[in-house]
């Protein structure tokens, strides 16, 4: 039986964002007056609804202009950046935009907003996880090439968050859910996520970013790029470190970090998949049972848990029960077919 590896991720994604969203900015001791134990979370509902945040909206509009992309023909940044600038601005204009949103987000779209060039409109002093809590999408389209996968990836992050770390952490985000899906083992993952890394490090990809790096301040486009995968190989230091003496029961974010970055976003949402990658379920409890940025956190350890188990993986009660179940198993059904 095929395991709809599309389906899964965008239902795990969403499910964590859903059992995140809650406690964002609650601390540990909160969350536990709360919920009680962390492996007894339940999907917090509201009229019968897992209610999520924007790290799912966001997704959806990626997900979307990515269709529509790839509808015209083969997937390239001209193809790409008008409909995923339209869905972005149609997120940050819909009145259900109210669940929290990342600023910079919010100030990139209304740059975008004005027209012209998006170089002008990123924001390159943020790293934050806006962008890749998004990018699962970019994974999942079927018959992209290793180079569009990368290039998509990172211009979906530039429109918004320039700065390298944070192209890299959605590229890197990306390679992990397209890994996982396509049967990469757990264990396997970060070394293969290394060398990924250290393959791409200083390849600047022009065709895709145009001139952002001539925005930033590094000598070149190479080092420019090297600047991002760098922080990111750091933050993969610290989750070897952390799985070299896990402990399921602490606060993942005390490991890896808390993830309101886009590094550390990455590496604690992979800490949370590998410690407990066998039971879906369980690793987005431990994701949104954090003391930092739960919902994407969990939003991103629910989409490696989806790409590696595939849709089955998750309670049909809790598939049932998300917030825009039928644009997220529409986009699932597509790519999975």
């Amino acid at each position: 039986m095929a395991k709809r590896a599309a389906t899964g991720v965008l239902l795990g994604l969403a499910i964590g964002d859903a059992m995140g969203f809650p406690t964002e900015f609650d601390d540990v001791a909160r969350i536990a007056a709360k919920c009680g134990p962390w492996r007894e979370m339940a999907l917090a509902l509201s009229g019968g609804v897992a209610v999520v945040s924007d790290d799912t909206q966001m997704t959806l509009a990626l997900g979307e202009a990515l269709r529509e992309a790839t509808a015209a023909g083969p997937l390239t940044a001209a193809r790409m950046e008008p409909p995923t600038r339209a869905h972005f601005l149609e997120w940050w204009a819909s009145p259900d935009n109210n669940r929290a949103p990342g600023a910079t987000c919010l100030r990139a779209c209304e740059n975008l907003s004005r027209g012209g060039r998006w170089q002008a409109a990123s924001q390159l002093g943020s790293k934050g996880c806006g962008a890749n809590m998004r990018v699962a999408p970019v994974a999942l389209v079927p018959g992209l090439d290793p180079v569009q996968r990368s290039g998509a990836a990172q211009l979906q992050s530039a429109l918004t968050h320039g700065h390298p770390t944070a192209l890299a952490a959605s590229d890197l985000t990306m390679q992990a859910i397209w890994l996982l899906a396509q049967g990469t083992e757990p264990g396997e993952l970060v070394s293969r996520l290394r060398e990924y890394a250290g393959t791409n490090r200083s390849t600047y990809r022009a065709d895709w970013l145009g001139d952002l790096a001539e925005h930033g301040h590094d000598p070149d486009p190479a080092s420019f790029v090297a600047r991002g995968f760098d922080e990111c190989l750091a933050a993969l230091d610290r989750l070897d470190a952390a799985l070299a003496s896990p402990d399921p029961d602490a606060d993942p974010c005390l490991a890896t970090g808390a993830g309101w970055i886009a590094e550390e976003a990455l590496a604690t949402a992979l800490y949370c998949f590998l410690l407990l990658a066998d039971d879906p379920p369980a690793v987005v409890r431990r994701a949104a049972y954090s003391s930092g940025d739960s919902d994407s956190i969990a939003a991103l350890a629910g989409a490696f848990a989806g790409a590696y188990r595939g849709a089955d993986g998750w309670p049909a009660e809790w598939a049932a029960a998300i917030e825009y179940r039928e644009r997220l198993l529409a986009l699932g059904a597509a790519w999975d077919a």
